[in-house]
C-alpha cells in the first residue's frame, strides 16, 4: 500500500500497473438503474439562469490543492465555466466557448466575464479544465483545453492541454490579473493517444485530448492531471480512455505524460471530464458520457455519471456497482443534465441540458443544475435520496 494510506478492504484485486484497466460492457448485457441510480427529474422551478443572454455549461471550482473550493475574503467561492452567447441552436455554443469566471455568494451567482483576456488563449475556443489556488501566494493556476488554432478561418477540433497563471485580486471587485506562464504542459504521446483531429468532427465522433482535472495524491503529495483521450492503434471507433500526466517538479512546470489508466476501447468513444477524489481510503475516478457515444452494437448505457475505484491512483480499477454506472438521467428526460463533477464533500454539480423531456422541442437550460449528493462505500456508489 502507498505510504500514508490506511489499508482498504480486500475487495480489490491486484494487477500490473502499466496497463489501463478496462471498462467493459456489463455481463448481463444491460446497464440497470433503480431509485438510487436515477437522478430526480428537473422542473422549471429547480433552476435559474445566471444571465438571460449567456449560456453556461461545464463548470469547476477554483479549488485548493486538496480539491475543496477555495473561499475568498467575503466567504464567497469562485468558479469557472464554459460560456457563450445564447444561440437558437444550443450546439453552436461549442464553437464560441470561452472560460468565464463566476462568483458564488449566499447561493447566488455573478458572472465576472471571461477569465482570460482576449487574444491570450492559443485556441479558437476554450474548453474544459480545472483551476487551483495557491492561498499563500494568491496565484491561480488554470489547466484548460485550447481547441483549434487562434485565428483559424474554419474551426478545427485539435485539442491541446495548456497551463496559465494569474494573480487573484479582490480589491475593487474580484478579478484575475497579470496572466502569464502560458505553456502546453501535457504533450500527446503517440504510442498511447490518438491525434484529436482523427475523428469526423460530428457530435459523438470527435476524438479527445482535453479536460485536464488536477488531483493531488494524498499518498505521496504528487500532482497529477487526468484527461479525456482516445486510444491509439484501436480497432474500434469507440476508443475512449482516461489519460494521466504527472508533475515532475515542485513548481509544477514540467509534466510527464503517462499511459492511460482506464480504457473503454470497444465500448464507448468519450469519457468526458474524468476526475479523481480520495475517499474512505480508496481512489475514485468519475467521468460523464452520453448514450449516443456507446458502440451501438454492444450494450448502450444511459447518459450519466460513471466511475471506477482502486486502492492506488495507478490501479487496478474496478467498475463501481459492477457496471461503472453511478447514476443516470431519468428515463422521462434522458438528456436533462450533463457534465457531472463530484466534489470532496460528495456533492455533485452539473448543468441543465435538454430538460423537461419534450420530444418536439430542444430546451437548453444553460445554467447550473440542482446539486446531488453521493454516497460511496467501497465498490458501491449511490445517490442519497
Amino acid at each position: 500500500m502507498p505510504i500514508g494510506i490506511t489499508p482498504a478492504s480486500s475487495v480489490l484485486s491486484s494487477k500490473q500497473e502499466d496497463q489501463p484497466s478496462p471498462w467493459r460492457a456489463p455481463a448481463s448485457g444491460h446497464f440497470e438503474t433503480d431509485a438510487t441510480s436515477t437522478a430526480p427529474l428537473i422542473a422549471a422551478t429547480d433552476f435559474a439562469r445566471i444571465s438571460a443572454d449567456l449560456d453556461i455549461w461545464d463548470a469547476w471550482p477554483v479549488q485548493l490543492p486538496d480539491g475543496h473550493p477555495a473561499k475568498i475574503g467575503d466567504g464567497s467561492t469562485l468558479w469557472m465555466a464554459l460560456a457563450a452567447p445564447r444561440f437558437d441552436d444550443p450546439e453552436e455554443r461549442h464553437g464560441h466557448a470561452r472560460i468565464h469566471l463566476l462568483q458564488r455568494i449566499d447561493g447566488g451567482w455573478t458572472d465576472l466575464g471571461p477569465a482570460m483576456p482576449d487574444g491570450f488563449s492559443p485556441g479558437s475556443r476554450e474548453w474544459s479544465g480545472s483551476a487551483v489556488l495557491d492561498p499563500a501566494m494568491g496565484v491561480v493556476t488554470l489547466y484548460f483545453t485550447a481547441t483549434g488554432q487562434r485565428g483559424e478561418a474554419e474551426l478545427s477540433f485539435s485539442q491541446r492541454i495548456f497551463r496559465a497563471r494569474a494573480d487573484l485580486q479582490a480589491q475593487g471587485g474580484v478579478k484575475l490579473a497579470h496572466w502569464r506562464d502560458l505553456e502546453e504542459i501535457v504533450v500527446r504521446d503517440p504510442a498511447h493517444y490518438m491525434d484529436s483531429e482523427g475523428g469526423e468532427g460530428r457530435i459523438g465522433t470527435i476524438k479527445a485530448f482535453r479536460d485536464p482535472a488536477y488531483f493531488l495524491d494524498p499518498a505521496d503529495g504528487r500532482s497529477h492531471l487526468l484527461f479525456a483521450a482516445s486510444a491509439e492503434n484501436s480497432a474500434s471507433r469507440y476508443n475512449g480512455v482516461v489519460g494521466m500526466a504527472t508533475a515532475r517538479d515542485d513548481r509544477l512546470d514540467t509534466w510527464q505524460t503517462a499511459a492511460p489508466i482506464i480504457s473503454a476501447d470497444g465500448l464507448n468513444n468519450e469519457l468526458e471530464r474524468p476526475h479523481a477524489i480520495y475517499h474512505g481510503g480508496l481512489y475514485y475516478v468519475f467521468w460523464s458520457t452520453q448514450s449516443h457515444v456507446f458502440d451501438p452494437d454492444g450494450p448502450v448505457g444511459p447518459t450519466g455519471l460513471y466511475g471506477m475505484v482502486a486502492e492506488s491512483l495507478h490501479g487496478p480499477w474496478q467498475a463501481l456497482n459492477g457496471t461503472g454506472l453511478v447514476f443516470a438521467n431519468p428515463a422521462a428526460a434522458p438528456s436533462q443534465a450533463y457534465s457531472w463533477l463530484v466534489m470532496p464533500d460528495m456533492k455533485v454539480i452539473s448543468f441543465v441540458d435538454d430538460w423537461g423531456g419534450c420530444k418536439n422541442m430542444r430546451r437548453f437550460g444553460a445554467t447550473f443544475a440542482p446539486d446531488l449528493l453521493l454516497e460511496l462505500d467501497g465498490k458501491q456508489a449511490k445517490l442519497v435520496t
